[in-house]
């Protein structure tokens, strides 16, 4: 509520009763007044005599003035104005135009990104032609000549991704990407590395458990989302480290569902698979491919490349999230 403004007001000399003022009141000579009195009131000897009703008069007319300003605050002051909807459309408009927003992707990349690691196998190198592909990615992106061979006692068998879905350390990847490995090595989105253990293989759906040895402070966990109201042409991302290199980042739609897949090798073919356009390569293998919403729908397990050069050219593939989680044990939907 607004408060009225106060004011101080200093008292008026009274007058004599034969009409005179008192000293020191408007048009008394100045020098009859009392040296050393103060300005504006009348000497000790002429104080104010209370008259009935002066001052009840003065407290009753500032009652009635601060009233006064309440009421005239308090009172309606019109209509608001009343927003249409091309004043709606206008304000949106004017927003797009001065704000540049995250692409869907984008979005999805960051939510998930906290719970995408960096899984690392060591032991004895392979020699599949896949291996060899990841091995000349990798020395590449590090500057090197494709065919270097890594430095004597550095036995990196090869580099894939993984996504926790458990806050105490649990990651699902691929099982070609862990199989036959000594020991692994997980890394954090924050930087933490440590050592991680097989706790559960799914061969038939090439997919690995991990425990992972030590954790982060605050380990994020990826939302999974059923794939049952999924379509051809919804947007994915997939999320992973090809090549060892990321955590990069590719969008594209969903292609097809119950897709099968045999590996060149002839070795396993995989089924029920959701096959997406997102651009994948060696390294993305047991990475998340998400929603828009930051969910994993499946995990990234092979591309299709009819040639020797196990690069991408536009069709992947991913195991549903329903089957991913049976790995674990616990099918969350």
């Amino acid at each position: 509520m607004r408060r009225p403004a106060f004011y101080s007001r200093s008292p008026r000399a009274p007058e004599q009763a034969d009409g005179s003022s008192t000293p020191g009141a408007a048009g008394a000579d100045p020098n009859d007044a009392d040296i050393g009195a103060p300005v504006g009131f009348a000497p000790a000897d002429h104080r104010e005599r209370w008259q009935p009703g002066r001052k009840s008069f003065g407290l009753l007319l500032a009652l009635v003035v601060a009233m006064g300003g309440a009421g005239a605050y308090l009172l309606p002051r019109g209509p608001a104005q009343q927003l249409t909807q091309k004043d709606i459309d206008a304000a949106v408009v004017r927003t797009l135009q001065s704000t540049t927003l995250p692409s869907p992707a984008a979005k999805a990349a960051a939510i998930v990104r906290p719970s995408v690691v960096r899984v690392v196998s060591y032991g004895e190198e392979k020699k599949t032609p896949e291996v060899k592909t990841l091995k000349r990615g990798r020395n590449m992106a590090k500057g090197k000549p494709p065919e270097a061979e890594p430095p004597a006692g550095e036995e990196e068998r090869g580099v894939g991704t993984g996504v926790v879905i458990v806050d105490k350390g649990v990651i699902l990847t691929n099982f070609h990407v862990v199989a036959g490995s000594d020991r692994i090595k997980v890394t954090f989105a924050d930087g933490l590395e440590a050592d991680a253990v097989i706790t559960g293989v799914q061969p038939e759906n090439d997919l690995a458990v991990l425990q992972a040895q030590k954790l982060p402070d605050d380990l994020i966990p990826a939302t999974m989302r059923s794939t049952a109201d999924l379509q051809p042409g919804d947007q994915v991302a997939a999320v992973g480290f090809p090549f060892g290199i990321g955590p990069s980042v590719s969008a594209g739609v969903v292609s097809g569902l119950k897709r099968s897949f045999r590996s060149p090798e002839g070795k396993q073919e995989l089924g029920n698979l959701i096959q997406f356009d997102a651009a994948a390569n060696p390294g993305n293998s047991g990475g998340p491919l998400v929603n828009m919403d930051g969910e994993v729908l499946g995990i990234v397990t092979a591309i299709l490349n009819p040639t020797q050069q196990r690069t991408f050219i536009g069709i992947g593939f991913a195991v549903p999230i329903e089957n991913a989680a049976s790995a674990v044990g616990s099918p969350p939907f």
